[in-house]
């Protein structure tokens, strides 16, 4: 699955899948010094257009936010589809010790995918209280059901 920046999400490999998702966080991880730089202070306030500065912002990160969600849905999708055929292969052929070992490699790495939505949506709700705290008076966001 391609993610964004042009790296390939890899869902069979659960290490390389949080790399990239590790790498796909970069905008979130920098968001204070995103801000930092580019919101100015009241002093500086008639330099830089903040309202767009916010709004550029602001829209890059819900793009980043949008791009993993699907990513790590994908992934968990297809990591359900693999477990599901394990599964069934297992109620034909209950005595093969490898399709278990299998099988059980998989719910690990379904359950480990699962728990990554959590950590996205502590790490999406981080970036948008930063956010707000230093944008508020220069962009509101559309509301978001």
């Amino acid at each position: 699955m391609a993610a964004s920046g042009g790296t390939t999400l890899n869902c069979e490999d659960f290490a390389m899948f949080q790399e990239v998702l590790k790498v796909m966080r970069t905008i979130d991880d920098r968001i204070v010094h995103a801000l930092n730089t580019t919101v100015p202070t009241v002093s500086f306030s008639g330099k830089v257009d903040a309202t767009q500065t916010c709004k550029q912002l602001y829209e890059s990160m819900v793009e980043a936010h949008q791009s993993r969600d699907r990513a790590i849905k994908t992934c968990i999708a297809q990591t359900s589809g693999v477990v599901g055929e394990l599964r069934e292969r297992r109620t034909k052929d209950e005595e093969n010790l490898t399709l278990i070992k299998q099988l059980r490699k998989e719910q690990t790495k379904l359950k480990l995918m699962q728990s990554e939505l959590n950590v996205e949506e502590v790490v999406n709700d981080r970036s948008l209280k930063v956010f707000n705290e230093r944008c508020r008076i220069h962009y509101t966001p559309p509301k978001v059901n």
